[in-house]
């Protein structure tokens, strides 16, 4: 059974109690919060290994409740939105978050997201603890035993989402991925055409590695194909 602490954050209590029970069925040790402003005092109380984090709450919402965890911590963050715009999906990616998922959702799927999220962070983290691998480009290092990624000698904060996405094309420097097997590689989930979550994650990436996410030295865009690490 899973023993990873998961933080619940809505203001609405039947959402709260529905996740936590599926969420408990799993093994999992949950903490609930009903605002932004508790889920950020919490994070800084508890080892939190994940966050499924409403967006439209009292007080301190989500969106700038993710800005704030995101400025010193780096767990996965799950957002739950009952708006579906795209404006609304890629405003919560951009902030940080690491996926989103809209009202009403199958408490199933949230439940395959959040093991897949754990997967993807416990990797990054733990990966190679019998080896000791790195990954140098020009002024970019990737020390893949940690987790950590560094510009000219300064480490750079990755949502793990992020990390999955460099760490896929970086080691397959050279080879283009099309942006449905980047979806379907990091988020294990089949890919929907129009889903604008790569490109996204992509941009804020670019957006922390590059010296001008205009004209990347990294990460380049295949036009009509795809993306790639390197020339």
């Amino acid at each position: 059974m899973s023993q990873e602490k998961i933080l619940i954050v809505d203001d609405e209590k039947e959402i709260r109690d529905l996740i936590e029970i599926y969420l408990k069925n799993e093994g999992y040790i949950t903490l609930t919060a009903k605002t932004g402003l508790e889920a950020m005092q919490m994070v800084e109380e508890h080892d939190i290994q994940l966050i499924i984090l409403d967006v439209m709450m009292p007080v301190v919402n989500g969106i700038d409740a993710c800005i704030k965890i995101r400025e010193q911590h780096n767990l996965p963050i799950i957002m739950l939105s009952a708006k579906v715009e795209d404006i609304d999906k890629i405003l919560g990616l951009s902030v940080g978050a690491d996926d989103y998922l809209t009202k009403p959702f199958n408490p199933l799927e949230l439940i395959a997201r959040v093991k897949a999220q754990l997967r993807r962070f416990t990797k990054l983290n733990v990966s190679a603890q019998t080896s000791v691998n790195q990954l140098e480009e020009g002024e970019l290092k990737f020390d893949l035993e940690t987790g950590q990624v560094f510009k000219s000698g300064i480490e750079i904060s990755l949502t793990p989402t992020e990390l999955s996405i460099l760490k896929l094309l970086w080691k397959n420097k050279g080879i283009v991925f099309k942006i449905s097997t980047i979806y379907e590689r990091v988020w294990n989930q089949e890919y929907i055409e129009n889903n604008n979550t790569v490109m996204v994650h992509i941009r804020k990436l670019r957006e922390k590695i590059e010296e001008n996410p205009r004209t990347p030295e990294y990460i380049f865009t295949v036009w009509g194909v795809g993306y790639k690490f390197g020339e």
